[in-house]
């Protein structure tokens, strides 16, 4: 599932592209049932959709769709970010950091695995501060079900950049106890990879 989650999160496979299981077979080296598996966990987490006499395609969503879903990571965002103690603790700020200045080194060499991985390794000690595992737990699930639209972030070099600047304004919020700056850069962080999936969509326009 790794796999497909990450040619997914590159733009590897756009929304609407369908997944053919040979094709997928030959392109991992994986067994037909492996493949399956992992489409079936996809299927379950919102990011593969499955049409009769179709098959299973990457999910696309409609510009409501992507609206409403960011409505409520914002939503999810501002009430974590309201919930993590300030001025934060020390371990917290140092984990925070250490992860913050491999994500930066990451960005520089171009490594966008680990780029993917480190800033999912952020965003997990960051919310998992605010003490509710059920609200971490949605954060989770509703970042899974917006891998399609995340990655027009990851794919755009100077969005890309821009998301460890903001990671280091969030730190420097924590340890200052800034709360108020530290929600609006939790809320607004989510922002760009919407506005940039919606540029792409027909019928919408840049301020969408």
């Amino acid at each position: 599932m790794r796999l497909l989650e990450e040619d997914i999160i590159f733009g590897r496979l756009k929304p609407k592209e369908r997944l053919v299981e040979d094709a997928l077979m030959g392109r991992h080296g994986a067994k037909r049932h492996v493949v399956r598996e992992a489409l079936s966990q996809l299927e379950r987490l919102g990011i593969v959709e499955r049409q009769p006499n179709k098959g299973s395609a990457v999910r696309d969503f409609e510009p409501s769709e992507v609206e409403d879903l960011y409505e409520m990571r914002a939503l999810l965002h501002r009430q974590a970010a309201e919930r993590i103690p300030l001025p934060a603790p020390k371990e917290l700020i140092d984990r925070l950091q250490a992860i913050h200045e491999s994500h930066v080194k990451a960005v520089r060499e171009g490594d966008l695995q680990a780029v993917y991985h480190l800033n999912n390794d952020f965003h997990d000690v960051l919310f998992g501060a605010c003490g509710n595992r059920y609200l971490v737990r949605s954060i989770s699930e509703y970042a899974w079900l917006a891998h399609a639209i995340r990655s027009y972030r990851i794919g755009d070099p100077k969005l890309l950049k821009q998301a460890p600047k903001e990671h280091a304004l969030m730190i420097k919020a924590l340890r200052v106890g800034d709360r108020k700056q530290l929600i609006k850069l939790c809320v607004d962080h989510i922002v760009p990879s919407k506005e940039a999936y919606l540029a792409q969509t027909p019928g919408t326009n840049d301020d969408a």
